[in-house]
Order: structure tokens, then sequence, then C-alpha cells
């Protein structure tokens, strides 16, 4: 690994900032030059499209390139000056042009983002040993449902050496077994194989995929301790869907099933803004229905017939409300806390 490549690990560029610094733009890569060592030595930096960094070092004296410095073996004082302040250099381009990040690629970042913003989980770094491992845990029950790590990719069976970062999960096993016939899918990484999977996090399978994957692995950590045994709470956007059109028809309506939900469980439906509130109430009458939609473009998908049981006036269940009770945000369908299900209980007397 190159100086370069060391000190910009788990870093993003910020392209205002560079410059702010000084960089220059020359055709597709940023510029910056600057002298060292009372004027003995020129550094070149070069930053191209995706943020890589590149440095040269040029003895002024002679007008050549000066290589001596990244020799590992070589130690001498001169040489360890150069590269001292070559790496000084970059550390303060570092400090004044990126952000730092908590992994090194683009979508492990996303991915753990996506993570806190529906669970509140940040990532734990809990081996000393090995830096880049972290997992993701149920607040509540203290269980895993997500272990993001760093790795060899020949360790998956490839035959590349190049590093890679994951994310094991738990699933069902005959799930698995449908999944590791796609791209991206590998049998579990130090993990059980029969009820763990692991996903590459090099953007082959959408992030969309990976969460609504994560979700079910988060259910498995979900005790009925924690949260109201078979209630959930389903977003809606009011601009796709008009529910109370639809209620005007029927109390009974079909809404599309993304989750483990079962008949006779309880669909606490939350309608996004202007509302930003759970509205309905509905109890599930039967689940995955075939639907096909009349654009054949789109795949045919399960959904549930549910019945009304309850309208909630807006704001009385709102989203600073739901906060109270630890949900930070709801981009899919959830499980219901079982404070929250005490709550609406009393409310509802």
């Amino acid at each position: 690994m190159t100086i370069e490549e060391e000190l910009f690990r788990k870093t993003k560029i910020d392209f205002d900032k560079i410059f702010e610094y000084g960089f220059k733009k020359d055709k597709s890569l940023y510029k910056y030059s600057t002298n060292i060592m009372n004027n003995t030595f020129r550094v070149d930096v070069e930053i191209d499209d995706n943020g890589i960094v590149k440095g040269k070092v040029y003895d002024l004296s002679f007008g050549d390139e000066y290589t001596n410095f990244r020799i590992e073996d070589s130690t001498g004082s001169f040489v360890g000056q150069v590269r001292d302040e070559f790496k000084n250099l970059l550390k303060d381009i570092r400090s004044n042009c990126f952000t730092r990040e908590t992994f090194i690629y683009e979508q492990s970042n996303r991915i753990t983002k996506a993570i806190n913003e529906k669970y509140g989980d940040e990532p734990e770094f809990e081996w000393e040993k090995f830096p880049g491992f972290a997992t993701f845990r149920n607040k509540d029950s203290k269980k895993w449902y997500g272990i993001i790590m760093n790795l060899d990719k020949s360790k998956l069976g490839e035959s590349s050496t190049e590093e890679i970062e994951i994310i094991n999960i738990k699933l069902d096993p005959n799930e698995i077994v449908g999944l590791l016939k796609q791209d991206g899918f590998y049998p579990a990484y130090h993990m059980n194989k029969k009820s763990w999977i692991t996903i590459i996090l090099n953007n082959t399978i959408p992030d969309e995929k990976i969460m609504r994957l994560i979700d079910k692995s988060y259910s498995y950590t979900v005790t009925n301790k924690n949260s109201a045994k078979n209630e959930w709470i389903v977003p809606a956007n009011p601009i796709y869907f008009d529910i109370d059109n639809a209620l005007r028809k029927s109390n009974i309506i079909r809404w599309k099933q993304t989750t483990d939900i079962k008949a006779n469980d309880i669909v606490y439906i939350y309608v996004g803004k202007p509302y930003s509130s759970i509205m309905y109430k509905f109890k599930v009458l039967e689940v995955n229905i075939p639907y096909e939609y009349k654009d054949k473009n789109l795949k045919m998908q399960k959904v549930m017939k549910i019945d009304l049981m309850k309208r909630y006036e807006k704001g009385k269940l709102s989203f600073e409300k739901l906060k109270e009770f630890g949900i930070n945000a709801i981009r899919n369908q959830r499980y219901m806390p079982l404070n929250l299900s005490k709550y609406i209980s009393e409310i509802e007397k």
C-alpha cells in the first residue's frame, strides 16, 4: 500500500475545499504544487475525479523525481525527513480537503447511514486486532444483526486478492440457498453458514435490496419483551396513494407486502408529509396475494388485504411523538415498539 493509499483510507473528498486550498483543475485532474525543505524539493499532488490522490517529489537541484523516501528499507535521516515532509503535506490536504468516513467503501458508508436512520444504531468496533470490523446490534436485545468486515477477496473463494468490505446478516436458511445463486452473495465468512450469509459491499447489489435483507436480519433480534407481537408500522406516501379515497369505497383495501406479516396481524399506517403521523389502524385479513401491475415491465409482487379498525387525528401520533418511543425513521415496514403499542392502547380508551 502506498503512502497516499494509507493516509486517505476512509476519507471522502470535498471538491469545493480543494479549490480553496489552492488546487487547480487541469482537464480531468486537480493539481497542486509546493516546495518543501527550504525549497530543495517540490511536491506535485494530483487528485482525480474519484478522489484518488497521487504525489511526486522532485529534487530541484537536478530536476529529477526523488523516490528514495518510498523505499521502506531507506532509514537515513535525510530520507526520513523527506518522507515526513511529504506525509505532513498530505495530512494537511486530508485535514482541509477531505472528510472522514467510517468505512473504506462508499456502499459500506451508505448502508451504515441507512441503518442509523432506521434503527438509530451506530457501528461498534469491538476488536482491536481487527479495526475494520464493526457490529450492528439491537439496542434493546443486544443481539447482532449485521457485521461489516474488511478482508482479502480471496477469502471468499475468489482469485482476486483485492481488499473488499462485506456485511454478514442472518436470514432464513431456505432464503440463503436461493440468494447464493445470485451475484454478490457468498457463504457466510466466519459465521454459521446455515443461518448467516455474506454480502459484498461493492455496489453489485443495490442498497435498497440490502436494506430489505437487513430488515429481516434485524427481525431475528427483536424479542416480545421489546416489541408488540404481530404489530407493524407501515409507511405510506400520500402523493402516490390516497387512502381516504380508497376507504370511501370499502374499509377493506389491498396493500403492498414486503415483510413477514401474517393474517390477523395489526398494521398501523404512517402517512408521510404533510401529515407525518400514524393515521390508520388495520387488521390483516389475508396475505401473499399475487398482484400483477398493468405495466408489464414491472415485476409481479405480493400484497395483503387489510381491514380498517380505527382512524387517528393528524398529529395525535406524529413523528415527533414517535421519536419519544425510539423511532427515528420510518422508511420500510417495521415492528411496533411495545412501549408505543401500550401508549396507543391507552389513548384509544
